[in-house]
């Protein structure tokens, strides 16, 4: 199939305006924006860019929604979820196409994401029977327990690097714990959570599924207002102390899930072909290294250091610049001008800091790629982890090799950065995996793999990197408040 045949899926949402309490309401005061394709630089489409009193009136449809819904037995509220993961399942692949126009990313990679969301609002529906609580003995006259209730409207601000499956999957765990929840969706690609509300806004209760577009001032009246019981953000670390310090005038609970500088280590028992074919994968070229559990440094050992530089050469070439609309295509554009613009400062910064230059640096010469913010996969070596592109989350297609020999050393450089998200470990030697995964500052370690999650582990990170864990148990939990209950039996 060819990028025009794809093209035939596209469903491009036919509403401008903001999704609340079961309907579409025009912006109170905003205003209707452009959005342009960040890899041809066509309008696409408009939303709506909303301001406080949208977030006002959202909030309020919410409160009502939720009285309703948290006296939904759980079993109930588990078949509408499933009823849900249906839907997206069935509308998948224009859900994916819509992603790919507006966001930049493969369509390929996209379907991937459409799928993964419609498992977890699976995973979560199967989970709400486990939101227990607990017995405590305090005498035979006694009873004493606690009970998990919702906490009543959830803000969930999400990123622009999975504008669908955030805004999908995110939803899920709130409300399966009974609570009504508002979307902010990426103001850079807010397309596809438009074409979600209007696929799924009439399975939910009113005031359940809320869709808000808009940028900064939508996310600060979300995290300080008053109605608003959580809010939680994936996005940069500056985003999220931001957020954090709006919620604390509230003192709302806060989920985050932020960046990451993180480090790949290859030891010198390692099969070198296996560890440079893990380098490429976990800098997640597919999304243009837009991805916050990238492992954007990778620590080589001396032993290995060479053989892993020719091999990686050779296997970044699957990843070539393409149109994401082409399901042959295997990395897209980045989202925007700014990200575009700081990607080609950093390869420069990187080239005066003294980094040596593997492959990439620079635009595409595919004409059709021109009007598009488009950049080769890009590989520095003889990287020292003083320099910037080893310090700094760059967000863009961009990975350095450091060369290793003492392990002490080498553990006290990943171990330097303000991040905590990922790490990925290669080596045969139980040991050392087991040293170095207790030792590394990340929430999220790999041995012998790269770049997966697994529904059901928790995801999060340690120090800037965030705070909670996702895409488990713990995430569902995160959304109930604990109560108990004290019974003197007369």
């Amino acid at each position: 199939m060819n990028a025009k045949m794809d093209l035939e899926w596209l469903n491009l949402p036919t509403k401008e305006r903001q999704f609340y309490g079961g309907d579409w309401h025009d912006t109170l005061g905003g205003e209707v924006v452009e959005t342009r394709s960040p890899s041809t630089g066509e309008v696409i489409g408009k939303f709506a860019s909303g301001n406080a009193a949208d977030v006002d009136a959202a909030v309020l449809a919410a409160q009502k929604g939720f009285e309703i819904w948290a006296a939904t037995p759980p079993l109930e509220r588990a078949r509408v979820m499933r009823e849900v993961s249906a839907v997206i399942t069935k509308h998948g692949r224009e859900l994916a196409l819509i992603d790919a126009i507006d966001g930049g990313n493969p369509v390929a990679e996209m379907s991937r994401d459409a799928a993964n969301a419609a498992a977890q609002w699976q995973f979560f529906a199967g989970l709400v029977t486990e939101m227990k609580g607990d017995t405590i003995p305090i005498g035979p006259d006694v009873v004493n327990f606690s009970t998990r209730q919702p906490f009543g409207v959830v803000a969930r601000i999400v990123a622009f690097n999975h504008p669908f499956m955030f805004t999908a999957a995110k939803a899920a765990a709130p409300i399966a714990a009974g609570n009504a929840v508002i979307m902010k969706p990426p103001e850079q690609a807010s397309l596809s959570a438009l074409r979600l509300a209007e696929l799924i806004g009439g399975l939910l209760p009113d005031g359940i599924f809320n869709v808000l577009t808009g940028g900064a001032e939508v996310g600060q009246a979300l995290s300080t207002h008053t109605g608003v019981n959580v809010v939680t953000l994936i996005g940069s670390v500056p985003t999220g102390r931001a957020v954090m310090k709006s919620a604390s005038q509230t003192l709302k609970p806060v989920l985050l899930e932020l960046g990451g500088k993180n480090a790949l280590i290859g030891f010198p028992d390692a099969d070198p072909d296996e560890v440079a074919d893990a380098v490429v994968s976990g800098m997640n070229f597919i999304w243009c290294g837009q991805s916050c559990g990238s492992t954007s440094r990778a620590f080589l050992h001396e032993d290995i250091h060479d053989a892993v530089l020719e091999r990686v050469v050779e296997k970044i070439k699957r990843h070539k610049p393409g149109l994401p609309t082409d399901p042959e295509t295997t990395m897209g554009a980045l989202i925007s001008q700014a990200q575009y613009d700081k990607t080609l400062s950093y390869i420069e910064i990187a080239k005066e800091e003294g980094a040596k230059l593997l492959c990439g640096g620079k635009r595409p010469d595919d004409p059709k790629l021109k009007n598009g913010f488009f950049v080769e996969p890009t590989v520095f070596h003889g990287v020292e982890q003083s320099m910037r592109i080893a310090l700094e989350e760059v967000f863009g297609p961009i990975l350095s090799l450091l060369k290793w020999n003492d392990w002490e050393s080498m553990i006290e450089d990943v171990n330097s950065v303000e991040y905590g998200l990922t790490c990925s470990i290669w080596t045969n030697d139980l040991n050392k995996a087991h040293r170095t995964a207790s030792r590394a500052q990340a929430g999220f370690v790999w041995v012998n793999e790269v770049s997966k999650h697994f529904l059901g582990t928790p995801f999060g990170g340690f120090k800037q990197s965030g705070i909670g864990r996702e895409e488990c148990l713990s995430e569902l939990l995160a959304f109930t408040q604990e109560k108990n209950i004290h019974i003197r039996m007369k």
